[in-house]
């Protein structure tokens, strides 16, 4: 019951009016608290002339039986009123970028690839396995990617350096290539490139973005093409997912396929700094934290002329431990020099930056 009679004629909003205008937030607060007690209206015409004596006798009769369905109907509206204000508030309070971003990328997936059989492989595939390494992952890996990894934006904007590294580079291999976000920068810059990943939902998304992406085990993959064929490859997050036989193998494979002054990138988390261990092990799917030292002596020793090491993603300042301040006094001055170095190390031990990343040169 809107307590208006069926004599009115309200005005409807047009259709893709905001619901939550303040036109309609005044709306609701005058409409809520229906009332019995009511001028009846005359309908236009003859008609309306007539019929208006008898409603004017007939309502005060009714009272009795209508005034107990006005008053559930207004406190119906009293508390569907004030549900609705606390959900607003709360999704206003609770509102996450992070699940905004990841809620944002699962309805352009649903958008961009068809869902009937996820974890089959997309239409046209050549699959490029080995028996060992053929096992799906048992759970939705692009929905973990966007939660725990960050949305494609927040990567794009990590990758971004990379582009430089293989300009003239081209044809520039990305091995397990994800959402695609480095195909895409890669795109953008003019540098001719393909990717491979063994997650048939990511190379379907990969492929309906317009991406050159290969469905496949990206070791697999690069033994497959001749050598001195490629000049850059490039390895975001993969390698931890590898045992230390095919590390060392995609680390040859790679070395081989390779030109002279090839380049090589590869980036992976810094296990030497305790914060980006949570991510390490945030992921089941990983096999073993790398320690820099280890990549750059593998790389080496796999046939790189060079391999040097960039850390990156450093934690915010307010996520890191302080200095304090002592007084001025010239007897503080080896304390305050002692507890500077000692902040600095726990720095770096604690919350230094969360990923590295391992260039080498053929």
């Amino acid at each position: 019951m809107s307590g208006q009679g069926d004599d009115t004629r309200r005005e409807v909003e047009p259709p893709g009016a905001d619901p939550a205008s303040p036109s309609n937030r005044e709306r609701a607060e005058g409409l809520w608290p229906v009332r019995v007690e009511l001028v009846p209206l005359r309908r236009p015409g003859i008609r309306g002339l007539l019929t208006l004596p008898f409603k004017a006798l007939v309502r005060p009769l009714l009272r009795w039986y209508v005034a107990p369905l006005v008053d559930a109907q207004r406190d119906f509206n009293d508390v569907a009123l004030k549900l609705i204000d606390g959900l607003e508030r709360r999704l206003e309070l609770d509102a996450d970028p992070r699940r905004l971003a990841e809620l944002e990328e699962r309805i352009l997936r649903l958008e961009r690839t068809r869902r009937d059989h996820p974890r089959t492989a997309p239409p046209g595939s050549d699959v490029v396995t080995r028996p060992e390494q053929n096992e799906s992952v048992p759970f939705d890996y692009f929905a973990f990617e966007s939660r725990m990894r960050g949305s494609m934006t927040d990567i794009r904007s990590r990758q971004a350096s990379y582009v430089e590294t293989f300009r003239d580079m081209g044809p520039v291999l990305d091995l397990g290539c994800g959402r695609g976000e480095f195909l895409s920068l890669l795109g953008e810059g003019g540098i001719v490139a393909r990717g491979v990943d063994r997650d048939p939902e990511m190379v379907a998304f990969c492929r309906a973005s317009g991406l050159d992406v290969f469905h496949g085990d990206a070791l697999a993959y690069l033994s497959s093409l001749p050598d001195e064929s490629l000049g850059g490859i490039f390895s975001a997050q993969l390698v931890e997912h590898l045992q230390p036989a095919k590390l060392v193998e995609l680390l040859r494979f790679a070395a081989s396929r390779l030109r002279e002054g090839g380049v090589l990138a590869v980036e992976t988390m810094n296990p030497l700094a305790l914060n980006a261990l949570k991510n390490y092990f945030a992921d089941l799917t990983h096999a073993q934290p790398i320690v820099p030292e280890t990549l750059v002596f593998l790389a080496r020793d796999a046939g790189f002329r060079t391999a040097e090491v960039r850390f990156l993603n450093p934690p915010p300042a307010h996520a890191r431990l302080r200095e304090v301040d002592l007084p001025a006094d010239p007897r503080f001055d080896e304390a305050r020099r002692a507890l500077a170095a000692n902040v600095e190390r726990l720095n770096e031990l604690l919350f230094g930056p969360e990923d590295y990343v391992m260039t080498a040169v053929r």
